[in-house]
């Protein structure tokens, strides 16, 4: 059974940082899609970053170009966000999800984890 298990969240000033991880396990991840997603208060989930688990060039939502960067964690199987220059409007619930590559939607889920930026 796929499980993805997020870590790393928690409250930061504005203009600070921080970096969440993602654990996966249950199975081979080399030909899968990962991202990260996040969901603030009364919006939809969108997709933030992701990345292909064998290399490839990463993707960023405008909004966290030049701040925000995806990579394959140094722990086996683990996928990190490194978050910069955090404002007030990154404050949402990231989500680490994974897809088999070739689908459209995203197959696996993790229960999130809370990141608020106080201005």
């Amino acid at each position: 059974q796929v499980q993805l298990v997020e870590s790393g969240g928690g409250l930061v000033q504005a203009g600070g940082s921080l970096r969440l991880s993602c654990a996966a396990s249950g199975r081979t991840f080399t030909a899968y899609i990962m991202a990260w997603f996040r969901q603030a208060p009364g919006k939809e989930r969108t997709r933030v970053a992701s990345l292909r688990w064998n290399g490839g060039i990463p993707y960023y939502a405008d909004s966290v170009k030049g701040r925000f960067t995806i990579s394959r964690g140094n722990a086996k199987n683990t996928v990190s966000l490194q978050m910069n220059s955090l404002n007030a409007e990154d404050t949402a619930i990231y989500y680490c999800a994974a897809r088999t590559a070739g689908r459209e939607e995203y197959e696996y889920w993790g229960q999130g984890t809370q990141v608020t930026v106080s201005s």
